[in-house]
């Protein structure tokens, strides 16, 4: 059981360090939210491998809503930018899509884990149970420094997608004035307001008693607020400061597509 819970957080906190990473260098707005997925897959097999499984079940119910939020916001982002899922022809659609971008917002700081909105229910748990386990400091600094990448991707997003110099896509506002797209949206941004509380009081008749140094107790919020800084300072980079190597690595996700399935796909396609 032991060998098996430090395999389980070895091969969840190297989930989370891989797919924050990769999403950082991602252009594809689709699979920056699919790796975004995958790194909060990673949180939950964390808290599973501390014995923390009604957290982990907890996570993945906050997580599925404002996800599902993400998801149908970026639907409705490809929709009105002409198709197009590169966030490089985005920029400036805050104003063609206020309603979107308050909403994908509202998802982006509840998944960073923002207090009082729903990720911050489960996900503060998660690390200040994490804290007071005897792992040692390598696996609280991993932990920190994959929270510290969620900020850091999801402000990139939010910066180019929104905030940034406009990219040259096309983009029109039809999108929301249909209350079929709209109104999935606007329901599923109040539940990424309330879910967190309603869901905590639901799954835990007791409250959970945390017993942590200062330090440790705001170290989370103290990481979000610094990625926060880090990315907007770096955001003027973006396209000036080329990362080559690091760049080329992280947008081939490690090399990962090729081991686990395109070299033999291409081998047998070949023959086909």
């Amino acid at each position: 059981g032991e060998t098996c819970s430090a395999l389980l957080l070895f091969i969840s906190i190297m989930t989370m360090f891989m797919s924050g990473v990769v999403a950082i260098f991602e252009y594809d707005l689709k699979k920056i939210i699919a790796l975004s997925t995958l790194s909060q897959l990673g949180m939950m097999m964390f808290s599973i491998s501390l014995g923390l499984y009604e957290l982990a079940f907890f996570h993945l119910l906050t997580h599925a809503l404002f996800k599902a939020l993400l998801f149908l916001c970026a639907g409705i982002l490809i929709h009105g930018a002409g198709n197009t899922q590169d966030i490089r022809s985005f920029g400036g659609l805050s104003l063609n899509f206020p309603l979107v971008t308050v909403c994908m917002n509202l998802a982006n700081l509840s998944l960073c884990g923002v207090p009082f909105l729903a990720g911050f229910y489960s996900k503060d748990l998660i690390v200040e149970l994490a804290c007071q386990y005897s792992w040692g400091i390598f696996v609280l600094l991993m932990m920190f420094i994959c929270l510290s990448l969620t900020v850091l991707y999801s402000v990139r997003l939010t910066y180019l997608s929104f905030v940034g110099p406009y990219g040259g896509g096309t983009s029109i506002s039809v999108c929301e004035s249909d209350y079929s797209l709209v109104g999935p949206v606007v329901i599923l941004s109040f539940t990424s307001l309330v879910s967190g509380p309603i869901l905590s009081w639901l799954n835990f008749p007791a409250p959970v008693l945390i017993f942590l140094p200062v330090f440790l107790k705001w170290g989370a919020l103290f990481f979000v607020g610094v990625s926060l800084l880090v990315m907007l300072s770096l955001q003027g980079l973006t396209y000036s400061y080329k990362w080559g190597a690091v760049s080329k690595f992280s947008g081939l996700m490690w090399f990962l597509p090729w081991l686990t399935g395109q070299g033999f796909s291409m081998k047998t396609l070949k023959n086909a």
